[in-house]
């Protein structure tokens, strides 16, 4: 196939607030869906409908395999579109009104279903949800890459995108905690009640609709800005392999994709597991995990702090930097419990000691989350220099991918730990044997997060500095002057 045209209106002047802000919306839908499944579906399966946590995962490993086929798929579809409306936007509309209805059927299974029957649905619904957000999330994430062409405004795109996940991130736990699952005497520990659960996935239902309702119809206004083929173009699982083999030809995206991955499946397994941490190791209830919406400081703090520190340094090192920092963050607190500086679990100091921990971790993995995504953008730049395509879909793919094996290959690694430790289904915090709730502390404070020592190493081999993406840009827009005057561009 011949190396496409695209052609775009020119924008006048930086991106505003309200587009910024107006993308950012779509940053809900996944954000919901990605703490609710990370904390509470291996909860709900293994401890309150009693199905072993092995089978949960392996559930929700097959479930990524479906994620490894639809991801590029979508990816290849939306990047060779051609529409009134462009690329991307029929996409994201048709996904928006069921996937609600994906993630409310994971948590409201029929009554009398057999072990094998709550399986099944599980994976049906896993698999839905899954498939509908990628057929919105690629498109999405393709166009925050398209908004700008600069360095430094596409992290400003993405930071807006944290910002508003962060903030819903926030606020939607403590909703749930405080009134959709407040504790009760019959259930103080409210995340081991049955009852809590249907309205839980109801308001993430509304959400992820309604927050994928809403970019899309806010963004409309943007498709003439963004890139669209001058002509219409085949699509094909042929054409699909051979865009996902382009994409993988370039070396620094496949490297990021690597980096990506790896680092989401390490956080992915803690943070699947974070809700047994704080069930079993600290002793905490909804009531006091309510607080830990203060971490969201940490956040906050970071969002303007980005954007200086780029000023500074290239991107490479401020990542290199944060994923040092996360490494020993998800260690530090763990070990001072086994040393025994920290206080006893009930104490108050307690929960002030783990929210500061919370709060800076926030705050890293805020800065982490929003350079590596801005550096996908920078990597599209040097593709398209050296094969004449825009893939925003297939990069972006990468990063759908690797969101979901956060929820995804986590809890497989999470339901396969839990299942390893033989860790007891259906009893009380109190009731665990404190061996066991040793084990437990070890193996995902300790042990997991050394893994983390893998994509920091590889991080040291990417290459696109200020100065090279400067030397790509130039390139590429005189190549876009020479096509504009007719000339032709070897």
């Amino acid at each position: 196939m011949a190396t496409p045209v695209y052609i775009r209106q020119t924008r006048i002047g930086p991106l505003s607030f309200s587009t910024k802000l107006r993308q950012g919306i779509g940053a809900i839908p996944d954000t919901v869906k990605n703490w609710v499944f990370n904390t509470f579906v291996l909860l709900y399966y293994n401890q309150i409908l009693g199905i072993d946590a092995f089978d949960v995962s392996l559930v929700l490993g097959i479930a990524v395999v479906f994620d490894a086929i639809t991801d590029p798929l979508i990816a290849s579809l939306t990047d060779n579109a051609h529409t009134r409306w462009g690329r991307r936007h029929p996409f994201m509309l048709l996904a928006s009104i069921p996937l609600g209805l994906g993630i409310y059927g994971v948590f409201v299974p029929p009554a009398g279903l057999s072990d094998l029957g709550l399986v099944l649905w599980l994976l049906f619904f896993v698999v839905l949800t899954r498939s509908l957000m990628t057929v919105f999330q690629v498109p999405w994430s393709a166009i925050a890459a398209e908004l700008s062409d600069d360095y430094h405004e596409r992290t400003s795109v993405m930071t807006y995108r944290f910002a508003v996940g962060w903030t819903v991130a926030v606020c939607f736990p403590v909703f749930v905690y405080s009134f959709v699952m407040p504790g009760t005497e019959e259930f103080p520990v409210a995340q081991l009640n049955p009852a809590g659960y249907p309205m839980m996935a109801f308001c993430a239902a509304v959400l992820l609709s309604c927050g994928a309702l809403a970019t899309t119809l806010l963004t409309l206004r943007e498709i003439p800005y963004l890139r669209q083929h001058t002509e219409k173009r085949s699509f094909s699982l042929a054409q699909t392999i051979r865009d996902a083999v382009r994409a993988l030809e370039t070396r620094q995206f496949t490297l990021i994709f690597i980096i990506v991955l790896i680092s989401s499946v390490i956080s992915g397994t803690t943070r699947n597991i974070d809700i047994y941490m704080a069930t079993f190791f600290w002793g905490l209830t909804t009531e006091d995990l309510r607080w830990f919406a203060i971490a969201a400081f940490g956040a906050v703090m970071a969002f303007p702090f980005v954007a200086s520190v780029q000023r500074r340094w290239d991107k490479k090192y401020i990542l290199l930097f944060a994923s040092v920092l996360s490494l020993f963050d998800g260690m530090v607190v763990i070990c001072l419990r086994f040393l025994d500086v920290l206080p006893d679990n009930g104490d108050p100091w307690l929960l002030v000691i783990l929210i500061g921990a919370s709060t800076f971790a926030a705050a890293i993995a805020v800065i982490h989350g929003i350079i590596g995504a801005s550096l996908i953008a920078d990597i599209m730049d040097a593709h398209e220099l050296r094969t004449g395509h825009r893939q925003e879909g297939m990069f972006n793919a990468a990063l759908s991918f690797s969101g979901k094996a956060t929820s995804g290959l986590g809890i497989v690694m999470g339901g396969f730990i839990i299942s390893a430790i033989q860790f007891p289904t259906g009893i009380s915090p109190a009731d665990v044997p404190a061996p066991m709730i040793t084990k437990l502390g070890v193996v995902i404070g300790i042990l997991v997060p050394l893994l983390h020592l893998i994509p920091i190493a590889l991080i040291t081999r990417y290459k696109i500095t200020r100065e090279e993406h400067g030397r790509i840009r130039a390139a590429l827009d005189a190549r876009d002057k020479l096509a504009e005057s007719g000339q032709h561009v070897a």
